[in-house]
């Protein structure tokens, strides 16, 4: 009883987190005016080739794992990668973070490989992101102050005017995002002390995470890594040509945008639903955006970019299945 109620509790809070704030942030919205939004003002042309960019990551991520487990001795399909990367990512919108598990576990049944090795590699590739998006934020930041704080001057703008217009609730849902973070990195530490119980799953595990010092082409491996934060910006960057208020808009702020949303994602709600569209909404206004416009913005991307993720993972299950029943 006390399992099943910890796995209900693992689902259900990351929607209702995720799900409050959209309610909060979406409650006085014109469903017409959205639909109006989507149908006609937004340039779909735009939005089709950022949907094309928001594969390529994925691609590139499974590359980069065959990669990875070369040297483990563990050879996998290219094709079985992407499908478990494909999986992943909309697995993760039912429950926030089982992405990982559920690629490896994807692995071992289509081409029997090693589950806890591959989870290796998957920790490796945690750590060459994070310090990779950390480097981004650095310099996001660095390069767009002297740009902001001169906008800022020259619209006469104060930042105390700023803050003011950011309510108590919006500090509050800053607050319970921050606290969320925390308490899943928690978890997650937790989590992974508890299986370093088990010996022989941490060698092989150790074994993966050292796999990085064995890849017979580290140059490609960095490569891949830059590509999907490359294919990650431009899925988001083209989507403000899709609107008249954002195509304005330069390379660094919506560089920085995008480095904020991301750390956003960190927040354990599906596909980072909710903290997401707080995150880009408040930056947006920050650079000049009318909120309803800056509201509506992160709306329709989010949505069409999860629907995209949801298309693929259906991709990739089906595919997986085909071939189950081929063999």
């Amino acid at each position: 009883m006390k399992h099943l109620l910890k796995i209900i509790l693992q689902i259900s809070l990351p929607f209702v987190l995720g799900f409050g704030i959209l309610w909060w942030m979406y409650r006085a919205t014109d469903w017409h005016e959205f639909m109006q939004c989507v149908t006609h003002d937004m340039n779909w042309g735009w939005m089709l080739l950022s949907l094309a960019f928001g594969i390529l990551p994925q691609m590139a991520r499974a590359w980069r794992w065959r990669m990875a487990l070369a040297p483990l001795g563990e050879h996998a399909r290219r094709t079985s990668c992407t499908d478990a990367i494909f999986m992943s990512y909309a697995a993760s919108l039912v429950i926030p973070r089982v992405g990982e598990v559920t690629r490896c576990g994807t692995l071992k049944k289509c081409d029997g490989i090693s589950f806890t090795k591959s989870l290796g590699t998957v920790v490796t590739e945690r750590l060459v992101d994070s310090l990779l998006m950390l480097i981004f934020t650095g310099v996001a930041f660095l390069s767009q102050l002297p740009k902001f704080l001169e906008f800022l001057c020259k619209t006469g703008t104060n930042l105390n005017d700023i803050l003011h217009r950011f309510t108590g609730t919006g500090y509050i849902v800053t607050l319970i995002c921050i606290c969320a973070a925390v308490i899943a990195t928690l978890v997650a530490v937790r989590r992974f002390a508890v299986f370093k119980k088990g010996r022989d799953m941490l060698h092989e595990v150790w074994e993966g995470v050292l796999s990085l010092r064995k890849v017979h082409n580290l140059p490609l491996y960095l490569f891949y890594s830059l590509l999907i934060w490359v294919g990650y910006f431009l899925h988001f960057y083209i989507a403000f040509f899709c609107f008249d208020f954002t195509t304005s808009l330069s390379v660094g702020a919506a560089f920085l945008i995008f480095c904020v949303g991301t750390f956003a994602v960190l927040v354990p709600t599906p596909n980072g639903a909710g903290p997401w569209h707080f995150a880009v909404k408040t930056m947006l206004v920050l650079y000049g955006v009318a909120e309803p416009q800056a509201v509506m913005f992160a709306l329709v991307v989010h949505t069409i970019q999860t629907a995209l993720v949801v298309l693929l993972g259906a991709f990739g299950w089906a595919r997986v299945n085909y071939r189950k029943k081929l063999s």
